[in-house]
């Protein structure tokens, strides 16, 4: 795998994150594996978790469309089964009511789209206002549940997400169309839906979304794919890059019979999605090679320009550098001088300190440096006082905050006086640094 790898320019660490994801999901095929972990840019936990998600039947992050894309009916090479006509040509009458048949088919279903346009513009069909798909589609989820169990694991969102997600995966979407007014639902639902065989397969080989077509939801879906008869099962896929129903099975069938059109079906096309997986690996294996000779270029072109650059800015930097050093050592000086010239002034400007009384109280304070101030106050002197009192000593430091010892509280700047803000006599104060 080692030439094949370096042929699509992946690394060892994303070949063995390939070979993690292949085993963690027990997907088989080593180019489904890397086109996964392609979209979910090599992030193997969020991979693994979206594979997850899509078995537990929740939309994957890509179904956040609200828009479905185009889906194309090729009637001539879509397969249609039913139990009225044989699931192929025998002979040369039954080439012939092959053929009676498809040109039936293909013209019912357009006089039927012709009429039910012109129909509906003459009745109201409250099928067609489609206002909330998703819980059309919980509602019969949990319905279809409670009755039939146990089944596929239904798809846990609307139409369009299931077909975005099928079209991002590059997998096969399996749509059941429910109908409780046809005689043949119950025993479907009861025998083939509810078959293990039939389980495993469908869980395995695609996605499977499923509607009631008395819902809004379920309705329009079904004028879409153009069913006649019910239950009614179709296959669609990713074909020559459209979004295509490649099969219809109409009518209730046994579990073996639909395990065989199933198989017939994901046979036929699967070269289709292996032709779309290989194709977009194609472009991005194109892509990233584009990006590496443009890059390649463009560093080789910058190359000469980057050495001019870096002496050039080499020379501005010393030079910068010398005029910063120069620049910050007079600010230093400055600001030290200021900062002496305003302790001197603080100094100055400080009340009288008074003599020994009743209102007087002695406070302890100690710097952050271990040095230790006692000072008298009175009671009406303010914080604002006090603060001018240490920050006028030559060891205090330039920002401060005073604190007291038990219980540890701020003293705040301001107006309070000393009495106010609980300070009693021989109180111990700290001043603490902030930008220490």
């Amino acid at each position: 795998m080692d030439l094949e790898d370096n042929a699509l320019g992946l690394t060892q660490e994303q070949t063995d994150k390939i070979l993690q994801f292949q085993d963690l999901t027990g997907i088989e095929d080593m180019s489904i594996c890397r086109d996964v972990l392609q979209r979910h840019q090599w992030d193997l936990e969020v991979a693994i978790q979206e594979q997850l998600n899509i078995r537990e039947g929740r939309p994957s992050v890509f179904a956040t469309e609200a828009r479905a894309p185009p889906v194309v009916h090729d009637h001539i090479a879509q397969q249609v089964f039913t139990d009225e006509t044989p699931e192929g040509p025998i002979g040369v009458r039954g080439l012939l009511r092959y053929v009676v048949n498809l040109v039936v088919s293909m013209c019912y279903s357009t006089i039927s789209s012709v009429l039910n346009l012109l129909l509906s513009f003459v009745r109201n069909d409250e099928r067609r206002l489609v206002t909330d798909p998703l819980g059309d589609v919980m509602t019969f989820i949990n319905t279809y549940t409670s009755r039939y169990n146990p089944h596929p694991v239904f798809y846990q969102g609307t139409y369009a997400q299931a077909l975005n997600d099928a079209k991002n995966e590059l997998r096969f979407l399996i749509v059941y169309l429910h109908s409780e007014s046809a005689t043949e639902t119950q025993n479907f639902c009861r025998t083939t839906l509810s078959d293990p065989e039939v389980i495993q397969y469908i869980n395995t080989h695609g996605l499977f979304w499923g509607c009631s077509i008395d819902t809004s939801e379920g309705w329009r879906v079904a004028q879409s794919v153009g069913g006649r008869r019910y239950p009614l099962l179709c296959v669609v896929c990713v074909r020559e890059h459209r979004m295509t129903v490649v099969a219809r099975s109409e009518g209730a069938c046994a579990p073996q019979q639909l395990l065989v059109r199933l198989q017939r079906v994901v046979t036929e096309n699967e070269p289709h999605l292996a032709a779309a997986r290989a194709d977009r690996v194609e472009r991005e294996v194109t892509a990233r090679l584009r990006a590496a000779q443009d890059e390649a270029y463009a560093e080789s072109l910058a190359a000469d320009q980057e050495k001019e650059r870096r002496r050039a800015a080499d020379r501005a930097a010393r030079d910068q550098l010398q005029r910063d050093t120069l620049h910050r050592q007079l600010q230093e000086e400055q600001r030290r001088l200021q900062v002496i010239a305003a302790r001197e002034e603080m100094a100055a400007n400080l009340p009288v300190e008074p003599l020994p009384g009743a209102d007087v109280v002695v406070l302890l304070i100690r710097l952050p440096g271990g040095e230790r101030l006692t000072r008298r106050f009175l009671f009406s002197h303010t914080t604002q006082d006090l603060y001018d009192f240490v920050f006028s000593n030559s060891q205090a430091p330039e920002e401060f905050e005073i604190t007291t010892n038990f219980p540890k509280r701020v003293i705040t700047r301001g107006t309070s006086n000393l009495k106010d803000v609980g300070l009693k006599d021989r109180d111990v104060l700290f001043v603490n640094d902030i930008n220490a």
